[in-house]
Parts: structure tokens; C-alpha cells; sequence
């Protein structure tokens, strides 16, 4: 695949050659260790832009920028473009491309350390796009979910693994996947070659898209007791749902068996073959031992 012409007086390289050139004046090494892998096919933000349906009117939260290739393209689409990097090297390389744009801003530091409510207003829409490194994907997705002040919609760039568990059904439905669908519909928008980023992964990846529930599934105060139920039922995801769920909530088997057959839940089952409302409908009828 070619990649398209950037727009005109962007600051960034039209060529791998000269994005690898960049890494190496800034003194920056992709860590394997974390799974960092730099995107120069600018095709590729532009469809996921698209895909992510982003427009003038939007606040955009991007979670590690990097070189900027997804920044350059959010700044031409959006309204506004608040960026959140870790790298001081990266920051600085990013002031100096962007910083004369009235619509950018930009905040170094560990996104997952920052709430939300610290860079974007409490009472702004606001969405979020992110090309993140698997080792920290996870921990990124739901620290920006379980926050009071919630994007409405997020496109990730992810593993394609990992992506595949976020949309994933029973019978093969994961702790992650529960945790991504209890907040919002998520699905693959498309899949990515490893030929477009510095270095090549080893495996592909995927846009995933994540539209934000309007309306939580339970009440804030019980996401906590959810979030309890299912670590438990997922803790030992070998074992039948009832007894994980006793052994973990230190229950009696007999009250754990009378709590799933009133939810209409077979207790010989096992935690992956749940799906999200079953687990909504435990929570709402848990045991009064099962603290909030």
C-alpha cells in the first residue's frame, strides 16, 4: 500500500526511510519489552479516523502520540486535540511540529496516572484515539472506562488478539472482554499488516471501536460489586462458575447455587460462557456478604 500525500504543511516524513531517520535523531528505540511499534502508513490513521467518525465538533483525546502520524491526521479532522505523552523526547519532537496549531495541546506524563477530569472539561463530549503498545492496552482501556468522566466513543489501535478478546462472545467471552462490554459496544473496524509500523510486529493488529453505553448498565455506586463478582468467577475459569465464585468470595457452595438458579444461571457452567447481562443480573441479586 502507498502512502497517500500528507496535507499540505505537514510537518512530518512522507517516507519509512525518513520516519526511521526521525527515531534516530530523536534517540528513540521502539521497546520490545513493551510491544512499541511506530505507524508511518498515513492511509491507515486516515481510514481510522474515518472510521471513528470524527468531525469538526469533536474533542479528541490521543493517548501516546509518538511521532504524530495519528496526531497530524486528528488535527486536520477535529476540533481539538488533546494529546497525552509519557516520552520527554517524543513530547518536545511533538511542540515543535505541532505547537503553533491553535487546536493542539498537549500534556506529558503517564496517561495512566492522569484522570480524565484533569485535561478535559467535566461537562465536554469528548472522544478518544490511541495507537497503543499491547503491554499497557489493557490498563489504558480501563482506566479511561471505569472513570466518572467517560469518552463517548474510542478507536484503538490494539494487538489483534487483544482485540479480538474485547469483542469476543460466550462461549469464549473473557474478563476483558466483560470489563470493555460492560461500558460500551465494541467492534473490529479493520485489521492492520505489521508492514506498516517501525519495526514490523510479529502479529497483526486491529482498529477496534468502542461506542460508550449513554447509560451504564448498573448504577455507579454497584460497578465496584460487579467488577468483585466477576474477578471471582473469572479467578479460577477452570473450575465451574459456582464453585470459583465460593472459593473466592469465601461463600458457602449451597448459597453461591441458590443465588446462580435464581439468576437463571446453570452453576456447572464456567465464568467464559457468561455473558455481560448474566453478570449484570448476579450482581443485582449478590448476596448481601458480597461487599460493594
Amino acid at each position: 500500500m502507498s502512502a497517500p500525500s500528507p496535507a499540505a504543511g505537514s510537518p512530518l516524513p512522507t517516507s519509512r526511510r525518513e520516519w526511521t531517520a526521525l527515531l534516530d535523531r530523536l534517540g528513540v528505540r521502539p521497546s520490545k519489552g513493551l510491544g512499541q511499534n511506530f505507524l508511518y502508513e498515513r492511509g491507515i490513521v486516515q481510514r481510522m479516523v474515518r472510521a471513528a467518525g470524527i468531525g469538526r465538533e469533536d474533542l479528541v483525546l490521543e493517548i501516546g502520540p509518538g511521532l504524530g502520524i495519528l496526531t497530524d491526521e486528528l488535527l486536520i479532522r477535529a476540533g481539538a486535540v488533546t494529546a497525552i505523552e509519557l516520552d520527554r523526547r517524543l513530547a518536545e519532537h511533538l511542540r515543535i511540529a505541532f505547537g503553533d496549531r491553535p487546536n493542539f495541546a498537549l500534556i506529558e506524563g503517564n496517561a495512566l496516572e492522569i484522570p480524565t477530569a484533569d485535561v478535559i472539561p467535566a461537562d465536554r463530549d469528548f472522544m478518544v484515539a490511541a495507537n497503543l503498545p499491547y503491554a499497557v492496552a489493557s490498563a489504558v482501556l480501563r482506566h479511561l472506562l471505569e472513570q466518572p468522566h467517560r469518552p463517548r466513543r474510542l478507536a484503538l489501535m490494539l494487538q489483534k488478539e487483544v482485540a479480538e478478546r474485547l469483542v469476543g462472545t460466550p462461549p469464549n467471552l473473557t474478563i476483558l472482554g466483560v470489563a470493555a462490554q460492560f461500558y460500551a459496544a465494541a467492534r473490529i473496524a479493520f485489521d492492520v499488516p505489521p508492514t506498516v509500523f517501525i519495526p514490523p510486529p510479529k502479529v497483526e493488529s486491529s482498529v477496534v471501536i468502542l461506542d460508550v453505553h449513554p447509560r451504564p448498565l448498573l448504577p455507579e455506586e454497584d460497578h465496584r460489586r460487579f467488577f468483585q463478582v466477576v474477578n471471582a468467577g473469572f479467578r479460577q475459569k477452570r473450575k465451574q462458575v459456582a464453585n470459583s465464585l465460593a472459593a473466592e468470595l469465601a461463600l458457602p457452595k449451597e448459597e453461591v447455587n441458590r443465588w446462580l438458579t435464581e439468576a437463571g444461571i446453570d452453576p456447572m457452567r464456567r465464568a467464559q460462557t457468561l455473558s455481560v447481562a448474566e453478570w449484570v443480573m448476579l450482581t443485582e441479586q449478590a448476596p448481601a456478604l458480597v461487599e460493594g
